[in-house]
């Protein structure tokens, strides 16, 4: 398997945390996803990927259903996505992504734990030569499929020749470099008759930071906190993961 599948492999657990908070975060993307491209999931192709992942995740129907329809409420928060970036202890870089309806409540909440850390929020955009902006996309699998011809085919929008298969859930992953080939790659997996494709976005470091144990140990407190708050969906950082050293 490829570096963007061995890094991923050995931080998806940390990154969703408790079910409660899992719900509450594929909530808030749900709440995007309906009110970019309407409640129903045949003409929102977005909605269909974020269904297909509560599933994954256990989410209940009634759940995902509630969001639906509480995303069409007029009182509804409006969700911006967000990400901040900058240096933890030791020089670790961490991007951190939220979905927020308060900028200002989120950056302050951010910015304290890199304050407690000895961390420095930087601006947006200073960290980004160091990692890889990635498209997930995570579906069931289909008898008689061959995948090189479908990485193949796959290829001409710029996915990955590497890809993940998980026999116990019986699911394929693949990764693509061109995050504005979202939308044709899922369009393409649909037309090729896969069912529950999950479809999200990722940050993979480019240059991974050899670490000891003491510094990782502060680097995981620091990314445990941060994902303690509500708004934050995901925390990357490029410290290489244990399973790689």
């Amino acid at each position: 398997m490829g570096r963007a599948f061995e890094y991923r492999k050995a931080t998806k657990l940390k990154r969703w945390g408790h079910m409660a908070k899992t719900f509450t975060r594929l909530g808030k993307q749900i709440a995007i996803a309906v009110k970019a491209g309407g409640p129903e999931p045949e003409n929102n192709p977005s909605l269909r990927s974020i269904i297909a992942t509560c599933k994954r995740e256990n989410m209940p129907k009634d759940n995902i259903e509630r969001a639906i329809k509480n995303a069409m409420g007029k009182d509804q928060s409006e969700y911006k996505e967000v990400t901040y970036e900058g240096y933890g202890p030791h020089g670790i870089a961490v991007f951190v992504d939220t979905l927020t309806d308060n900028t200002t409540r989120t950056v302050g909440d951010v910015r304290s734990v890199f304050n407690k850390f000895n961390g420095t929020l930087g601006t947006t955009g200073s960290l980004s030569y160091l990692f890889d902006h990635k498209c997930v996309f995570t579906f069931k699998k289909k008898d008689g499929v061959d995948m090189e011809e479908l990485i193949l085919e796959l290829i001409d929008f710029n996915v990955e020749d590497e890809f993940d298969e998980d026999d116990e859930e019986g699911t394929i992953t693949i990764y693509g470099d061109d995050i504005k080939a979202y939308a044709q790659i899922q369009k393409f997996l649909e037309e090729q008759g896969f069912e529950d494709i999950g479809g999200e976005f990722t940050y993979v470091p480019n240059d991974l930071k050899d670490i000891d144990a003491e510094q990782r140990a502060t680097i995981d407190k620091m990314v445990e906190r941060l994902e303690e708050f509500d708004d934050v969906q995901n925390v990357y950082t490029n410290m290489k993961p244990e399973e790689a050293e």
